[in-house]
């Protein structure tokens, strides 16, 4: 164990973070200190990618543990393997942990969202069925097991479906389908649900639905909840990738949008925090406002991905890590929490492909643009790209920010202009397009 020059070397209690995310070290390290945090991941994703390296010499890590954590009744077993580690905090990073987490906490008697709370969110079927009966419009939707009950639902049915897993997260394994002549490609698409490094190789159950496509605008709201009531909240705004996947393109923060409109989703998402029985964390709701009305479409009991926590600090500003991790502590906040953004911040995400990377140009002219605050492309020559099917498909991210959200959209558009991924298309990418063409 290290510590700081003249500080106190007696062990403190650890905080657990469930599930690595390499990206938010540094974001934990600014108030984290040394030797104070233990990560629990499963073992085929410490593995896969590399978690023991990427963790070594990072000061604020106490150490790694490697559990079974996707599995039922794991955190139980946990406790039972581990009575004495009396952890300060318990924090779920990724969607799979937030059920183990959340169970952990309670065991521990530390704040937390409450197993039967995480396990609603975890499942967007009981989702939608513990949230309409208390009165919260939702999209029709069916659990299906097979293209014949997807045909079923579209029967009658104006419009096109939405086809999606009831229990992946990046939005893995989503599908619009148009048409009941699409349906078979469609199912077959829908199964290929393989996270790869970020998911242990047991196989994982599958849970799909049907649901009816809403037509409208669409936002997130973030809000850090302590007993059952918002502490802070923020609306995005959201545009998705043209195509059949409903992968997110873009995120602006807050949202340009009038303020009856983001009063009332802050209002139906404190709503549905008390519906499903939260208690201490923070949540992540998505909707879609149809004909004036907010539509449910999931909401996840973690920090949201996709660089919001990012662009909601550089827009307010506000330390939204460091107060949820206050918290699940159950600490007083670092500071007042805003009510108002003094600016604007936007993420504007990159796609390449089909076809295998030859070059990446203008990365570093895009980071020396106007109100740039992170430029990186995550794919480089050799890389085979495919086209955006789901989250772990895009090739890149621009984040800016500006005084307002409308100029921070602006110049993340500007700058992810600037950059250009070569591609050379070769046979099983030309397979892919062909496969989206078709749908």
């Amino acid at each position: 164990m290290s510590a700081r020059a003249g500080a106190d070397t007696r062990p403190s209690r650890p905080v657990l973070v469930v599930g690595f995310v390499g990206v938010t070290l540094a974001a934990i390290g600014a108030f984290q200190p040394d030797d104070s945090v233990i990560y629990v991941e499963e073992p085929d994703v410490v593995r896969k990618r590399r978690v023991r390296e990427q963790l070594d010499g990072v000061a604020f890590v106490r150490g790694l543990i490697e559990w079974e954590y996707h599995l039922a009744g794991s955190a139980d077993a946990f406790f039972n393997a581990h009575p004495d580690l009396e952890p300060a905090a318990v924090v779920p990073a990724i969607e799979y942990a937030t059920p183990f987490a959340a169970r952990l906490a309670e065991r521990y008697g530390l704040p937390g969202a409450g197993l039967g709370a995480a396990q609603i969110l975890r499942d967007k079927a009981l989702l939608r069925q513990v949230s309409a009966a208390a009165g919260i419009a939702n999209p029709a939707s069916v659990a299906v097991r097979s293209p014949d009950d997807v045909r079923a639902f579209m029967r009658g049915r104006p419009g096109p479906v939405v086809l999606k897993p009831a229990n992946r997260q990046a939005s893995v394994g989503i599908r619009v389908v148009h048409d009941p002549a699409e349906v078979d490609r469609a199912w077959a698409d829908c199964l290929v649900q393989d996270e790869g490094i970020f998911v242990p190789d047991r196989p994982m159950d599958l849970s799909m639905l049907a649901e009816e496509f809403l037509d409208g605008p669409e936002y997130s709201v973030e809000m850090l909840v302590r007993d059952g009531a918002p502490l802070f909240s923020n609306v995005t705004g959201k545009r998705l990738f043209p195509g059949p996947h409903p992968v997110e393109l873009a995120h602006t923060v807050p949202a340009d949008v009038p303020g009856e409109l983001a009063d009332l989703l802050v209002a139906r998402t404190e709503r549905l925090v008390g519906v499903v029985g939260f208690r201490d964390g923070f949540v992540h709701g998505e909707w879609i406002v149809s004909d004036g009305v907010p539509h449910l479409v999931e909401c996840a009991g973690r920090l949201p991905g996709g660089g919001i926590v990012d662009t909601i600090e550089l827009a307010y500003p506000v330390e939204l890590l460091r107060s949820y991790y206050a918290v699940l502590r159950g600490e007083e906040l670092p500071g007042a929490l805003p009510r108002r953004a003094k600016g604007g911040a936007a993420v504007r995400f990159l796609a390449a492909g089909p076809g295998r990377v030859t070059a990446v140009h203008g990365v570093e002219e895009a980071r020396r643009a106007e109100g740039v605050f992170l430029a990186a492309v995550t794919v480089g020559p050799g890389h085979r790209c495919t086209p955006v099917r789901h989250s772990w498909d895009r090739a890149g991210v621009v984040m800016t920010a500006a005084d307002s959200p409308a100029q921070a959209l602006r110049l993340a558009e500007a700058a992810a202009g600037m950059v250009r991924i070569d591609i050379e298309s070769d046979i099983e990418s030309a397979i892919d397009s062909d496969s989206e063409g078709e749908a």
